[in-house]
């Protein structure tokens, strides 16, 4: 039996009536509404990021997976199809970066204080392999991780073929004391070979992890594939280094 009837009668000494009554039912319900509201707002707190915009084409997102890991100060490339690039990267003082689990090394490096170049091409079974190199031009240790964004440009800036594939591979934080370098494959079949609509690039694109600036390096190393069978262009994660 309820505690709180909907109303009672108590007659004081001087014989006046106070009348009790329970709470209105409109207030219950404003109470009510209001814990349901603080739950709700409660719920939404994972962390999740909200009125993200989506990056424009040959620009690196976030990387996703995967743990920090060791790996060596010459790293080796998870192979994008059958062969990763084993030519000698330029632009970079040799590749003495590492990778460390854990480590922050004073927070990711910004596009500003960073320069993009691409290697010797290495080919091998039909394919082109070449190294592209993101060097720490700053005067502070940084880090990348993950994938590098890419795209091939014509001379007016648009894009050519679709943005490059992300070859399966463990994203590890690479530590770049200023001078040194990290590089990532990419990869591709030649259209000479495979068939595919081809076209000579002027440019390749390159946005650092987690950037939204890009890097724009002269691109020289002939056609590359656009459309059509065999027209995936490959790239894998960044490793300590210039070069396998």
């Amino acid at each position: 039996m309820s505690t709180f009837p909907r109303t009672t009668a108590d007659t004081d000494r001087t014989g006046a009536v106070r009348a009790h009554r329970a709470r209105p039912a409109a207030r219950r319900a404003a109470l009510l509404a209001g814990v349901a509201l603080t739950g709700l707002l409660t719920a939404c707190g994972d962390g999740t990021p909200q009125g993200s915009s989506t990056p424009p084409p040959g620009t690196a997102g976030p990387a996703s997976g995967g743990t920090s890991t060791t790996a060596a100060s010459t790293g080796t490339a998870g192979p994008a199809t059958s062969a990763p690039p084993k030519g000698t990267g330029t632009g970079t003082d040799g590749g003495s970066a590492t990778a460390s689990p854990g480590s922050t090394g004073g927070g990711r490096c910004h596009t500003s204080e960073l320069r993009a170049s691409v290697g010797r091409d290495d080919p091998g079974a039909g394919q082109e392999n070449f190294p592209v190199v993101l060097t720490n031009t700053s005067g502070r240790t940084c880090t990348v991780r993950g994938y590098p964004g890419a795209a091939f440009v014509d001379a007016s800036g648009e894009q050519l073929g679709p943005d490059p594939r992300r070859s399966p591979g463990t994203p590890t934080t690479v530590v770049l004391t200023p001078g040194h370098g990290a590089w990532s494959g990419l990869t591709f079949s030649n259209p000479g070979i495979s068939g595919a609509d081809a076209a000579t690039p002027a440019a390749l694109i390159v946005t650092p992890p987690d950037e939204r600036d890009p890097l724009r390096v002269t691109w020289t190393q002939g056609e590359v594939p656009v459309s059509g069978n065999a027209s995936s262009v490959f790239l894998t994660v960044l490793r300590p280094g210039s070069a396998p």
